[in-house]
């Protein structure tokens, strides 16, 4: 069999099938084994990448956006959206 040179190999890797859903606070938190206001805090201090946390002006609470490719290229998880997921997109 005939050798390949090292920078002629190529990894062909299966990616998931990303929609861009906003994967919920608490899936990430069972997924990770972490509690949710442990992912709530450390979008809100920037420290988690995976999402983003947003306090819009006047309010207390914060709406926070995290997709589905962002969540699995910072922590390996990711859950092919169900019927009712992909109605929402």
């Amino acid at each position: 069999m005939e050798k390949i040179a090292a920078d002629e190999r190529k990894v062909y890797v299966e990616l998931p099938k990303f929609t861009g859903r906003n994967v919920k606070i608490s899936e990430i938190a069972k997924a990770t084994g972490k509690d949710p206001n442990y992912i709530r805090i450390g979008l809100q201090q920037g420290f988690l990448k995976f999402g983003t946390a947003i306090k819009m002006t006047g309010s207390s609470e914060y709406s926070y956006f995290c997709p589905d490719k962002k969540v699995w290229e910072e922590t390996g998880y990711f859950k092919e959206p169900s019927e009712k997921d992909e109605r929402v997109i």
